[in-house]
């Protein structure tokens, strides 16, 4: 038998905090797994499997009548973590990681549906989650209607169908339209539809859905939870009976999994995450009030700006304007394509939320993939931008946009 590797030494667990922490100290401290090491940092488990002491253990731990780690396409230390950290951030009873955010939209929403089953969405969204819903859901006979706007009257009559699901991107991307989560989530209980919030750009910071009644959340991690350029990833948090009963046997058998390396990555980012957005937000709501004032511009939509058609709502149920502005120039594409080509700071990306200010031209790259008429729907023209706001000093990013106009 060999010994234990030196310095080994069983950890004594110190009591839980009599209080309530706070997110910004669950971003750090919950979801603590310390091997016998004692490390500071959380270790890191690669493993993608797990042994048993006996036959008995392994039969019990597959009946779910021991707590075991099974297989690394079920859970893993790392993993768990990482879930653990971002519910208590969330205020979510479980969490459950992905590989990306496009397969945590996907599974959220298709744990629960059927042939026949039908959604009602909000009108604005990612390229990708309008692809998924509009064209691969209905070739399994699951329909989508699509509702603009927060008139209780429009989404009642939409809701007037038997519903299974609610799909809301608020802020939307690009054009960071709102919608009012508990207007929406109380007509869409009252007919039993699940509401499933992607609240990727306004992040955990800025904006807690199931505060105002929505059932579930998603994420892709790869934005503000990480916010660093590095890593795919997902997440969706939930009711232990959502999680356990509906999401966890779809994602078990369908295997979008979160990789035990991007999880240790997820969690570290997890307790900076908190300073990095806010930062974002004060700079971007610098910047959207600059961009009013240029003639060059024809509309700002921000959050954060009284002249946003959302800006009521958006106080009700967020704590900031978000860290992405979409922005209209005046002009057409070749002045559009100009302006980001004369920046010296800021990056021509298709990501967002990054530590590193980037512009995006959805027409020509994120949401390219859509017909003319639907990005039109949307508001998305050829002069339209969309500028994800970094952790660069706000003089800098303001000096960078006016040179570049």
């Amino acid at each position: 038998m060999s010994k234990r590797p030196w310095g080994y030494q069983p950890q004594n667990q110190r009591p839980e905090p009599s209080w309530e922490l706070h997110p910004d100290t669950h971003a750090i401290r919950t979801g603590l797994a310390r091997s016998g090491f004692g490390e500071t940092s959380e270790a890191l488990y690669l493993n993608s499997g797990f042994t048993y002491s006996s036959a008995e253990q392994a039969e019990s731990s597959f009946a779910e009548e021991t707590d075991h780690f099974l297989y690394g396409r079920f859970a893993n230390p790392t993993i768990s973590m990482f879930e653990q950290r971002l519910a208590a951030i969330e205020g979510a009873e479980l969490c459950v990681g992905t590989g990306s955010g496009m397969s945590a939209m996907f599974a959220s929403i298709a744990c629960l549906v059927k042939a026949g089953d039908h959604i009602v969405a909000s009108a604005s969204m990612f390229s990708s989650c309008y692809v998924v819903l509009m064209e691969i859901l209905p070739k399994w006979g699951i329909t989508t209607e699509l509702v603009k706007g927060n008139d209780p009257d429009v989404w009642a009559k939409a809701l007037s169908k038997p519903t299974k699901v609610v799909f809301l991107e608020t802020p939307s991307n690009p054009m960071l339209d709102v919608v009012d989560i508990r207007m929406v989530s109380e007509l869409a209980h009252k007919v039993g539809a699940t509401v499933i919030i992607d609240n990727v750009m306004a992040s955990p910071v800025l904006q807690k859905p199931l505060e105002h009644g929505a059932d579930v959340v998603m994420y892709s991690a790869t934005k503000h939870i990480d916010g660093q350029g590095r890593v795919l990833a997902g997440a969706i948090l939930g009711s232990a009976a959502y999680i356990k009963e509906q999401l966890n046997p779809f994602i078990r058998h369908t295997g979008p999994s979160l990789s035990p390396f991007n999880a240790w990555v997820l969690v570290k980012s997890l307790e900076t995450m908190s300073m990095r957005v806010e930062r974002m937000n004060t700079s971007a709501q610098l910047i959207a009030e600059f961009l009013e004032t240029r003639p060059e511009i024809k509309s700002v939509r921000y959050p954060g700006l009284k002249s946003h058609p959302g800006y009521a709502v958006s106080q009700k149920q967020m704590d900031g304007g978000g860290s992405t502005i979409g922005i209209e120039f005046a002009g057409k594409r070749a002045e559009t394509f100009a302006f980001m080509n004369a920046l010296r700071v800021i990056d021509i990306s298709n990501n967002l939320g990054d530590s590193k200010s980037l512009i995006t031209h959805p027409a020509s790259s994120t949401h390219r993939r859509l017909a003319p008429e639907v990005q039109a729907e949307m508001g998305i023209t050829e002069s339209v931008l969309r500028l994800s706001v970094g952790l660069e000093h706000p003089a800098d990013l303001l000096r960078d946009i006016e040179q570049a106009l």
